[in-house]
C-alpha cells in the first residue's frame, strides 16, 4: 500500500483537498513508495492563516515559554535522530551514516535558538540628554516562511524554523516534493515539545504553493535554499511583493592545492567532499584546481581512492554513497560525463554505467574523475550536483586564484597548502561566503552564519548565526524622557530636536 503524505496545519495533519499529489521514490529501487499531497492556493492560504493567528499569541509569549518549548524539541530531536535519519535515507537515498550527520548540524541550530536570550539582547543608553535614555530592541516579524530544498531535507529546514519561532515568529515550510517525510516528523516533534497550533505548519507541492508564499500579503519575510535560476526567482518575486528574503543559490565549490600542500590528506578530502551524498550537496567540492607540477600525482590519487567507494543502498552499513534522488537527476549528472571528452576533458573515471545487483531499477550512477577540464566545458561551468570531480590545471597560485574568481558562483572554497602566508592571502583574496584551510567542506558552526557570495545567495543575509537572528527580526529604537516633578515646563520649541 503506497503511504500518503499530508500538510501539518494548525498543530494536526490536514488531508490534501486539491487532490493532486506527487510521487515520491525510493531512490535504491525506483519504486514510487509515497504520495504527496500538493496545496492548493486554498490550502497555502489556511496554513498562512493558521500562522498568522498563532502570531497573536506567540509573538507576545516570553522567551522563556519559547526556549523551553526548544529545549523539550532538541531532546526529542535526539532521541528521534535515528528515524529521521531512516525517513532521509528511504526518501532521498543517502546512507544511513550520512543521513545521521545532517540531523547533527540540525541539531547545532536548535542548540543555537535555545539559546536566543543572549542573541535577542536589546542596548541601553542612559542619560543622553537631560534625563532621556535611548533602548533598542528587535522585535519579531510575523509570519515567515521557508523554502528548502532536497538534498537535505531536515537539516535545512532545521537552519531556519529553530530560530525564527524562537525570534516569536510563526514558519510555513514548503520543504522539497521529493523527499517530504521528514519535514512532517520535525513538526510531530514541535507539538509533541508543546509548540502551541499554528506557529509551525507544512504545506507541500510545487510551484503553485511556492508562487503563493511568494506573494501572500500576510508573509513577511522567505527563507530559500536551492539553485540559482531559482533562488534568483525567488529573490525578485518576493522581494516585488515587499518581503525580505534570504535565498541560497547553487555552487561551483574550488579546492586549490599547492605543490606544498600534503597530497594524500588533500586526495582524501577531495574525494570526501566530491563524492559525500553522491554529489548532492550545495557545499561539495566539484573542481579542484592543481597549482604547478602536482597535478598528475594528485589526480592519480584520488582515482586510486576514488575506485574503492562502495555504493550501494543508503540502508547497507557497509555502502559509503547511496543513489542520486531521480532517474531524470540521473541522466542529466551521466550527459556531463558523456559529453566531456568532445569539449575536451580527459576522462579518468567513467561512473554512468553503475549499477547494483538486486537493484537495477534504482537511480544509480558511479564515480567520474574529470581532467584538465577547459574552463568552457559545461561539467565546470554548471552546478552538476552529483559525484563528478573536475581538476583543472594552474601554473601559479594568482593564476588559480583567478580561476576561482573568475566563477560566477562563490558559496565556498578550500585550499590546501602548508604555507601560512598563502592560506592568509587566500582567505583574504578569494571571494567567497565560506573558505576552508586544509578543510573542504568550510560549513560554518551554528554560531557563525552560513552563506555565499555573488550568485550563490541573494539578499543581505547569511543563514542561521547572527545573520539568522537579525533576519527574523526588525530593529526599535525607544527614546524616553521622565521629567523631574520639579522642572519648569520646557515651552514650545519649532526647532530641531538637539540632545543637551
Amino acid at each position: 500500500m503506497t503511504n500518503i503524505v499530508n500538510h501539518w496545519i494548525g498543530g494536526k495533519t490536514a488531508e490534501g483537498a486539491s487532490g493532486t499529489y506527487g510521487p515520491v521514490t525510493n531512490p535504491a529501487t525506483g519504486e514510487v513508495t509515497t504520495k504527496v499531497a500538493f496545496a492548493s492556493v486554498d490550502e497555502v492560504d489556511a496554513a498562512v492563516a493558521a500562522a498568522k493567528e498563532a502570531y497573536l499569541t506567540w509573538g507576545q509569549s516570553s522567551l522563556a515559554q519559547r526556549t523551553s518549548i526548544l529545549f523539550t524539541f532538541r531532546a526529542l530531536l535526539d532521541a528521534h535522530r535515528d528515524e529521521i535519519a531512516e525517513l532521509i535515507t528511504a526518501e532521498h537515498g543517502k546512507v544511513h551514516s550520512d543521513a545521521l550527520g545532517e540531523v547533527a548540524r540540525g541539531l547545532e541550530i536548535v542548540d543555537l535558538a535555545c539559546g536566543i536570550s543572549v542573541q535577542l539582547k536589546g542596548e541601553l543608553s542612559t542619560q543622553v540628554a537631560t534625563r532621556v535614555d535611548v533602548a533598542s530592541i528587535r522585535q519579531p516579524l510575523g509570519v515567515v516562511a521557508g523554502i528548502t530544498p532536497f538534498n537535505f531535507p531536515a537539516m535545512v529546514p532545521l537552519w531556519m524554523f529553530p530560530l525564527a519561532i524562537a525570534c516569536g515568529n510563526t514558519f510555513v515550510l514548503k520543504p522539497s516534493e521529493k523527499d517530504p517525510s521528514a519535514a512532517v516528523k520535525l513538526a510531530e516533534l514541535l507539538s509533541e515539545a508543546g509548540l502551541p497550533d499554528g506557529v509551525f505548519n507544512v504545506v507541500h507541492g510545487d510551484k503553485v504553493a511556492v508562487d503563493r508564499l511568494l506573494e501572500h500579503p500576510d508573509v513577511q519575510a522567505v527563507s530559500f535554499v536551492g539553485s540559482t535560476p531559482i533562488a534568483r526567482y525567488i529573490h525578485t518575486t518576493a522581494s516585488a511583493h515587499g518581503k525580505r528574503v534570504q535565498a541560497l543559490g547553487g555552487a561551483k565549490n574550488h579546492m586549490l592545492v599547492l605543490p606544498d600542500a600534503d597530497l594524500d590528506a588533500a586526495a582524501d578530502a577531495a574525494v570526501s567532499a566530491a563524492y559525500g551524498s553522491a554529489g548532492e550537496r550545495c557545499m561539495a567540492i566539484s573542481a579542484v584546481v592543481a597549482v604547478g607540477a602536482v597535478g598528475d600525482t594528485l589526480v592519480e590519487k584520488i582515482r586510486e581512492r576514488a575506485e574503492k567507494i562502495k555504493i550501494g543502498p543508503g540502508t547497507d552499513p557497509s555502502s559509503e554513497m547511496g543513489p542520486l534522488i531521480t532517474k531524470a537527476h540521473r541522466d542529466k549528472v551521466a550527459s556531463y560525463v558523456e559529453g566531456a571528452a568532445a569539449e575536451g576533458c580527459e576522462v579518468v573515471l567513467d561512473g554512468t554505467g553503475y549499477t547494483v545487483e538486486g537493484h537495477e531499477n534504482g537511480h544509480w550512477i558511479g564515480l567520474s574523475l574529470l581532467d584538465r577540464v577547459p574552463t568552457g566545458a559545461k561539467a565546470y561551468r554548471d552546478e552538476i550536483f552529483g559525484p563528478v570531480l573536475c581538476v583543472l590545471r594552474a601554473e601559479t597560485y594568482e593564476e588559480g586564484v583567478a580561476l576561482i574568481n573568475a566563477s560566477p558562483f562563490g558559496n565556498g572554497t578550500a585550499i590546501f597548502t602548508r604555507d601560512g602566508g598563502a592560506a592568509r592571502r587566500f582567505q583574504l583574496e578569494i571571494e567567497a561566503g565560506m573558505v576552508g584551510v586544509n578543510v573542504p567542506i568550510p560549513v560554518p558552526v551554528g554560531y557563525h552564519s552560513f552563506g555565499g557570495w555573488k550568485d550563490s545567495l541573494f539578499g543581505d543575509h547569511h543563514i542561521y548565526g547572527n545573520d539568522g537572528t537579525h533576519f527574523y527580526t526588525r530593529g526599535k529604537v525607544v527614546t524616553t524622557r521622565w521629567p523631574d516633578p520639579a522642572d519648569a515646563p520646557a515651552g514650545v520649541d519649532l526647532g530641531f530636536p538637539r540632545n543637551h
